[in-house]
């Protein structure tokens, strides 16, 4: 009898063989086209014969697409790398936090162009005659517009982390490896990968300005879908921008669908909270790879690597449990540690003083100052909208799963799209109607950065345990109490994450938002970004440092007197 009744394992057999076929093409058809693409990284390359543009037939289109997302995912790749390392580092080593702190706010506050009008010359010295030089510069450039601000969300997953599983690593004595894996890596997962994904949105916005290369005089072009809409904004071919667009909005969707879309509902099981979700983030793609046999069957092959791995990695971290030292020992390294910074500050400073007293002379840093000035209106209209703006839309996002699954691609698609794609599109605009970039430097700003308050936000909603939020339900708390008591605290320090990194990425923008160029027509706007855009041009390097070291200044100095009280404050007292 049981013959005539098939189980529920042989129902599934036929899901199965399909899933493997699937996944395998796909995992195939990948490694394919990762290899076609890689043939022309190495390309020969000559630095007096090379192109400043690039083809503007649309038949090259997916070709340039496939290599720019080639170089967005290989950044993130470094990205997640540089974020593993450099937060670790900030949240567990207390004297090098002093540094790498502030070296992050820094590193934040420094423009693309400035990294690209080093890094250029740099890169394709250290590959004479091979193309790898230029693409490297272009994949480092897109690096700076992502590794921030996942590193600030991961820094300061670790820094919140609940006090009891603090306790029960130190109690169990695993080692700084184990701990990092088991602990620190699952509790930052879910603000690591949304914002992942608005960094990877963040990278997609500069990816003309890494791949048409204009410093020090010299212009470069890479194939990519950035290079092509520069090159074809210059010749005002505004057909072929509008095709451009339509690739880019394909592309990005399909980035949402196959990778982050999946890569969000996974992190869904490192949640912490004891009732679970009505209904959980989910995806097509993700299925179809539990469903598979594939996975499991590269576990089991390399699975077996991870123990002696784990074991033999012990010995970078002892056990993490209470370790005491003398205080004059603590005190004299203290002392030392501090001498050290203050020595190499100081020895930049005058190196950096005498440099522009001998050329632009001092009265700059002046011009510079108030062109800062500016360009920090700019920053601050730009939060202060973008707060009363996506705060209430990301929390009605975030705590509602299906609105999520629909809004997410939406949302994507928008954050991701390069705003500098419209700018042709935005100079016919203000040309017509006769608005001053002044003004409309902030809508474009905005496209830049507003989102990283969004996804922000989104991301502390969702991280709200449920049984708080069934606790406010049991409750009946008033709206205004519950905005008040729960939402707000709840959601406090992801919005200052989100604020840092939009604050530090409007000032990014505005190098690329306060200069904008269609044809023969150029609009530009008074502020710092236009200053720094003009000198990279032109390979002008004092004016570049001085505008460089302005901004820095103002980013850093905004950073520690407002936005690092809000953090330190988030920290104290709004943490779950």
């Amino acid at each position: 009898m049981l013959r005539n009744f098939p189980t529920r394992g042989a129902l599934s057999r036929p899901r199965r063989g399909a899933a493997d076929v699937v996944v395998f093409l796909g995992a195939a058809a990948l490694l394919w086209l990762i290899v076609r693409l890689s043939s022309g990284v190495t390309a020969p390359f000559d630095k007096v014969t090379a192109p400043s543009t690039v083809s503007t037939d649309p038949a090259e289109l997916p070709y340039y697409a496939a290599r720019s997302l080639l170089r967005m995912f290989i950044a993130l790749a470094l990205s997640l790398v540089f974020t593993f390392v450099y937060a670790t580092a900030a949240a567990r080593l207390r004297r090098a936090e002093k540094i790498l702190l502030p070296a992050l706010d820094i590193l934040q506050s420094v423009p693309i162009l400035a990294f690209l009008s080093v890094t250029v010359t740099g890169f394709i010295a250290l590959f004479p005659g091979s193309q790898l030089g230029l693409e490297c510069a272009s994949i480092f450039a897109i690096f700076t517009s992502q590794a921030w601000n996942m590193t600030f969300a991961f820094h300061h997953s670790l820094v919140s982390q609940p006090r009891e599983l603090d306790e029960a690593a130190r109690l169990l004595r695993l080692s700084r490896w184990q701990r990092f894996w088991r602990l620190d890596v699952p509790g930052g997962m879910i603000p690591l990968v949304w914002n992942g994904m608005m960094s990877f949105g963040g990278g997609w916005f500069f990816l003309a300005a890494s791949e048409a290369l204009s410093v020090n005089n010299q212009s470069y072009a890479l194939p990519g879908i950035g290079a092509y809409v520069a090159s074809a904004s210059g010749q005002a071919e505004l057909g072929k921008v509008l095709l451009a667009i339509v690739v880019m909005i394909v592309m990005v969707t399909g980035v949402n669908v196959l990778f982050w879309r999946p890569l969000t509902a996974w992190s869904e099981r490192f949640r912490v909270e004891e009732s679970e979700s009505a209904q959980a983030p989910r995806s097509v793609v993700l299925n179809l790879l539990r469903r598979s046999r594939i996975p499991a069957l590269l576990g089991k092959a390399f699975g077996w690597l991870v123990f002696p791995l784990d074991r033999a990695l012990r010995v970078f971290g002892l056990a993490e449990h209470p370790l005491r030292s003398s205080p004059v020992r603590r005190r004299i390294g203290d002392v030392v540690f501090a001498v050290v910074v203050l020595c190499a500050v100081a020895y930049g400073v005058i190196r950096a003083a005498g440099y522009v007293a001998d050329t632009a002379g001092f009265g700059e840093i002046g011009h510079a100052l108030l062109l800062g000035l500016i360009t920090f209106g700019r920053v601050l209209v730009l939060v202060v909208v973008g707060t009363l703006v996506w705060v209430p839309v990301g929390v009605w996002i975030g705590l509602n799963p299906r609105v999520s699954r629909l809004a997410q691609p939406v949302v994507q698609v928008l954050a991701s799209f390069p705003a500098n794609f419209l700018f042709p599109l935005f100079t016919a605009a203000l040309v017509v109607t006769g608005v001053s970039l002044d003004w409309g430097g902030i809508v474009l700003m905005s496209l830049g950065a507003q989102w990283y308050i969004l996804f922000n936000v989104i991301a502390g909603a969702s991280a709200i345990p449920n049984d708080l939020r069934e606790a406010a339900a049991v409750l009946r708390l008033p709206r205004a109490l519950w905005w008040r008591k729960l939402i707000l605290p709840a959601i406090f320090p992801s919005y200052v994450t989100g604020g840092i990194t939009a604050a530090g990425g409007a000032w990014n923008a505005s190098i690329v938002a306060e200069i904008v160029s269609y044809g023969s027509t150029t609009l530009t706007a008074t502020g710092l970004g236009a200053y720094i855009a003009d000198a990279t041009k032109t390979g002008d390097s004092p004016h570049i440092l001085i505008g460089v070291v302005v901004m820095s200044l103002y980013v850093v100095g905004l950073n520690r007197l407002f936005w690092r009280r809000l953090y330190a404050l988030a920290e104290r007292r709004f943490s779950l």
